[in-house]
């Protein structure tokens, strides 16, 4: 993704006025940015009925500290505008929108899986939970990595934490202002994170400028008292396209 989102803005840089060429965003007003056409993007990402399984409910696996901050979210979504985002198996099923006709594949693959979700087992992978708040374009997600992610021994390993932190970039920028390809990824690894243990990761919109998402992240423990990692990530915009009907 991150390759393909920089042939992406090489494109824009120097062929915007081809024909084929990927449409790209106007520059987002910020007092628009949460008009009617995010209400439509929220109902896709957010639909009231489906059939699809939801991987960020709680299971036996999860340890008490994710079960009680799920509960403390849980209950913001009430009063607070905060949204629990739902965790499906593939992007496709989260979006329902294509990539421009120059960026799509075709894939014979019927059984696509986000990277963070590869591992069926409960507990013994990517255990998480993502909440949202629109207003203030930022999310929580609360992370318990299982032992197929270990490092060092006894330890998680820090490709899981980082590749964790990009896919909840990519959830954030897409409903905060149609963030799609990660431009840059860059992380600072401070403390080891114990295996099954509960990570805390805060992430935030700085601003949104140039068809570009600027976000940032900060990862702890429950307490705050001990900082994982800390992150920044510039993400591109662009429009997706409406499936083409059957």
């Amino acid at each position: 993704m991150i390759r393909r989102g920089f042939q992406v803005a090489a494109r824009v840089g120097h062929h915007r006025g081809l024909l084929g060429a990927p449409r790209i965003l106007p520059r987002l007003n910020p007092a628009s940015a949460f008009g009617s056409s995010t209400d439509s993007m929220f109902s896709r990402f957010l639909p009231e009925k489906t059939d699809l399984k939801d991987d960020a409910l709680p299971n036996a696996s999860w340890c008490l500290d994710m079960l009680c901050l799920y509960q403390e979210f849980l209950e913001k979504t009430k009063s607070s505008g905060w949204i629990k985002l739902p965790s499906f198996k593939s992007n496709r099923d989260h979006i329902g929108l294509n990539l421009p006709s120059g960026l799509a594949v075709s894939s014979d693959k019927g059984d696509c899986r986000i990277f963070t979700r590869c591992i069926q087992v409960e507990g013994q992978g990517f255990e998480y939970v993502i909440f949202f708040q629109p207003s203030k374009k930022k999310s929580v997600c609360l992370f318990q990595p299982g032992p197929y992610l270990e490092g060092p021994p006894g330890f998680t390993h820090s490709g899981s934490l980082a590749a964790m932190m990009d896919e909840t970039f990519s959830k954030t920028a897409f409903l905060a202002g149609e963030g799609v390809f990660t431009l840059s990824f860059n992380i600072r690894f401070k403390n080891l994170i114990p295996m099954s243990s509960l990570v805390v990761m805060d992430i935030e919109v700085g601003k949104i400028e140039d068809q570009k998402l600027y976000m940032s992240c900060i990862a702890h423990s429950r307490d705050q008292q001990t900082v994982y990692t800390k992150s920044s990530g510039v993400l591109l915009q662009l429009r997706l396209e409406e499936e083409s009907p059957q």
